[in-house]
Formats: structure tokens, C-alpha cells, sequence
């Protein structure tokens, strides 16, 4: 396993004391981060949380700020984004049900925020890191785009769409 771009351990024994983090990713860091996340560029990556010991492993709550460049979905044009995105995470040493491999589990949106304590601590840089994947754009679109695929000889999907032909047909006499 490779070592993380962006790491920050606390563990269980700090977390009991209440530990107040805050993180400014250099700028290796972010390029290692934004080849991983496939982003164009990330320009920062500031992170703060409190972290605190609760019963049965530790609680991490805070928020990551970024400014990045997505690639445009449509066209590759870079897309700017600003996220300012909070976090409100357990790390439980017993972290739900474990399922064998043919059985299926159904989760809560509350279990969806208790993740396996490992080791007795955590990785707030890494707990950042997923936090802005999963908070990226799947399909960032450049403002420009529909203009320049149409420029392109694009359809659009109102033009392309299911229901396209059917609104050519309308107009047509009957025969």
C-alpha cells in the first residue's frame, strides 16, 4: 500500500484529550491529490476539524475548503470549482455488521457515517481526501460547452433525443 499525499494520524489516546486540527496541503501534496481525483488542478487544500474521543473510538466534525479545476465533461475545457465541504465522522472499533461475501446488508444514512477504527487511530488528511472525491462533480460542465458542441456539429439532446424525431413528424401532412 502506498503512503498518503496528505497525512495527519490521531489516535484514540489524543483524541481522549480533544485535538483541534488544522491542515494547508503543500503544494506536492495537492498535485499528488489532484492525479489521484483526475482533477486538472487542485489550488488548495485547507482542512480543519475537532477531533474527540466517543465510546467505542473517535469522532472527527469539520470541513474542507478547495479550490480545483475539473476537466469539463463535454468538451475537456477546465472547469473551476470553490467546495466548501463539511464532515461529521465515527470511527468505531465495532463499525456494523459484517456480512459474508454472498450475503447482502442494508445500511442508514447514519451508519453512512461510521467508518472501521484501524489501529487505534485515524487520518484526518486522508478523511479530507475521500471527502473531496466524493464531493467533486461527477459531470462538471464549462459554461461554453453547448455553444462549442454545437459549433461542432453536436446535437443537442433535445435534437438528438428520444422524442426528437417524434416532434419532426408532427408537423408532416399525413399520407
Amino acid at each position: 500500500m502506498t503512503a498518503p499525499e496528505f497525512s495527519c494520524l490521531v489516535t484514540v489516546a489524543e483524541a481522549a484529550q480533544g485535538r483541534a486540527v488544522a491542515l494547508d496541503a503543500d503544494e506536492a501534496a495537492r498535485a499528488a491529490i489532484a492525479a489521484r481525483l483526475g482533477l486538472v488542478a487542485l489550488d488548495r487544500l485547507v482542512v480543519t476539524a475537532d477531533v474527540r474521543a466517543v465510546a467505542g473510538g473517535i469522532a472527527a466534525k469539520g470541513m474542507i475548503k478547495a479550490d480545483l479545476v475539473q476537466s469539463c465533461a463535454a468538451t475537456d475545457l477546465p472547469v473551476r470549482a470553490r467546495l466548501d465541504e463539511p464532515f461529521d465522522l465515527r470511527f468505531l472499533r465495532e463499525a456494523g455488521p459484517v456480512a459474508s461475501e454472498d450475503e447482502e446488508i442494508e445500511i442508514s444514512d447514519a451508519d453512512c457515517d461510521i467508518l472501521p477504527l484501524e489501529d487505534e487511530r485515524i487520518d484526518i488528511g486522508e478523511v479530507a481526501v475521500q471527502t473531496l472525491s466524493l464531493a467533486l462533480d461527477p459531470f462538471p460542465r464549462h459554461p461554453d460547452a453547448d455553444r462549442i458542441l454545437a459549433e461542432n456539429g453536436v446535437l443537442s439532446e433535445e435534437q438528438a433525443g428520444p422524442f426528437a424525431a417524434l416532434a419532426k413528424l408532427r408537423g408532416k401532412p399525413e399520407a
